[in-house]
């Protein structure tokens, strides 16, 4: 009988060791992929007025979109994404929750970002078919959207307010493509104390 017991025991410490071997590559592969967002202080396109800095980059190539978005690459289904990172060095907590960012491109027309819940079903640029006509039924068949993935709105920006030395980073999403010439204005920032407007961003993005 203790025999019998001694081999229960053992099997059930075996057991809870293969358990906790597994959660442990879980984790591991959870933080691979992980989202390393790039220091504000490496952006080369950024702003500073006062105390707050504004830094962006637009993801328009694949090497870049596979670090946030995995084998996704929202550029290629028409969508630009452009990581923004905003760091408050003054003594004022700043409010966030009214922020507008706008794509301008050379000729100053203006983009304004798409909602990231609203991303996925973006209708992706239409591409030319060649070759006979296709199958009967093929063409109304759906298919799911490409930008149906969760990094999509996990990696959105969302901070709503942004303490004294702190930073907030994230994606803002724009149905266009990205030109020379283009800049990102960035507005509706206010101080959270007084609920005053604070200044604005133009900087280019190239």
């Amino acid at each position: 009988m203790i025999r019998v017991r001694k081999i229960l025991t053992l099997l059930l410490v075996f057991s809870a060791s293969i358990t906790v071997l597994s959660l442990d590559a879980l984790a591991v592969d959870k933080d691979k992929a992980k989202f390393a967002p790039p220091d504000l202080d490496s952006i080369p396109t950024k702003q500073t007025i006062g105390d707050v800095t504004v830094g962006a980059i637009p993801y328009d190539r694949s090497s870049l979109a596979e670090t946030a978005f995995g084998k996704v690459d929202p550029y290629e289904h028409g969508v630009l994404p452009i990581f923004v990172s905003i760091r408050n060095n003054s003594k004022q907590a700043v409010r966030l929750d009214a922020l507008k960012v706008q794509y301008r491109d050379g000729n100053r027309r203006v983009v304004d970002a798409t909602p990231a819940a609203e991303v996925p079903f973006v209708e992706p640029p239409k591409r030319p078919t060649f070759g006979g006509p296709q199958i009967p039924g093929i063409t109304n068949r759906k298919k799911k959207n490409p930008l149906q993935t969760p990094e999509i709105e996990t990696r959105a920006f969302s901070a709503k307010m942004l303490p004294p030395g702190e930073s907030a980073y994230g994606f803002f999403y724009f149905r266009t493509l990205l030109k020379s010439g283009a800049s990102l204005y960035v507005s509706g920032m206010r101080e959270a104390s007084s609920g005053k407007d604070l200044f604005y961003f133009d900087f280019p993005l190239d």
